[in-house]
This record gives C-alpha cells, sequence and structure tokens, in this order.
C-alpha cells in the first residue's frame, strides 16, 4: 500500500506492509534511527514521535494509519527553536543519562510546549506519564523543561 506523509516537513510516498509499524518505516526504511523501540507494547514511550501535533507510540500505530499525518520525529527538533531549546537544556539539567529514553520525553516535551506553551506542574507531569527512564529519577527531566519555560528566547534563534 501506497501511503501520502510528510515527515519531519518533507512530503513523501512510502510503500509500507499491511502490517508495519510506524516506528519500523521511519526506522527500517527512512533511516530515522532516533526513535527507539523499548518495550515494544507502548509502555515505556521511548519511540514517541509526534503525529498531527500529538504525541505518539510508534510502536502502536501501523504505518498505513498514517496515510496523509503529519510525523515529526526527533530529528527534526534541530530545526525547531523550541526543540533547540529543549535539547540543550536536556544537557545542561542532566536530563539525559544513558539517552535511551530521551527521545521520547523530548518529544513529549515538544508536543506539551506545542500545545501549552506554558503548562503548569500538573500538565508536565500528565505529558510525560507515558514515558519511562531507569537512569534519572524524572527529577531532572521535569527541571529540563522547566527550565525552557524560565529562560527567556534569545534573540538569535
Amino acid at each position: 500500500m501506497i501511503v501520502e506523509l510528510k515527515v519531519n516537513g518533507i512530503r513523501m510516498q512510502c510503500d509500507v506492509g499491511d502490517n508495519q509499524r510506524l516506528i519500523d518505516l521511519l526506522r527500517d526504511n527512512l533511516q530515522l534511527t532516533g526513535t527507539k523501540e523499548g518495550c515494544s507494547v507502548g509502555e515505556c514511550g521511548a519511540c514517541t514521535v509526534i503525529v498531527n501535533g500529538k504525541a505518539v507510540c510508534s510502536c502502536l500505530l501501523l504505518a498505513a494509519q498514517c496515510d496523509g499525518a503529519e510525523i515529526l520525529t526527533v530529528e527534526a527538533l534541530r530545526h525547531d527553536k523550541v526543540g533547540q531549546r529543549l535539547q540543550r537544556a536536556f544537557v545542561r539539567h542532566g536530563g539525559v543519562q544513558c539517552g535511551f529514553c530521551t527521545p521520547g520525553f523530548l518529544m513529549s516535551a515538544k508536543a506539551l510546549l506545542d500545545r501549552h506553551p506554558h503548562p503548569n506542574d500538573q500538565q508536565i507531569h500528565d505529558a510525560l506519564e507515558g514515558n519511562l527512564c531507569r537512569c534519572t529519577g524524572y527529577k531532572p527531566v521535569i527541571k529540563s523543561i522547566k527550565a525552557v519555560l524560565q529562560t527567556p528566547e534569545p534573540e538569535n534563534e
């Protein structure tokens, strides 16, 4: 089946199998390997991408279901002001440890900040509830997101 997608701002057509998951299309066909596969059942959030503005687990979504969708992966963050600020804050405030869960956290945080530019603590916690981390204890991740909120956007971005 041929699906039409917009991935990280690029329109494309992809030939996908009936049972091919979105994560497999991204990683295997499109070589976008920043999206990680952890649990394969939607419990860990490592595979989180943004589909039509919403953070979703790409291991649970069939590629065929994404026909016509706009998809953002962690690779797109380097070209996005909010994404750049999130990445810097995660490094600066210890939100990155082993790094395996980081792409999922970044994408969940990006989706949150796109919807709610000034989220409260509950909204931050709710946005991250589908992401698991074995290293950080979550406090540095939350601190990283809050740092983006508390730091004025540089004029040169």
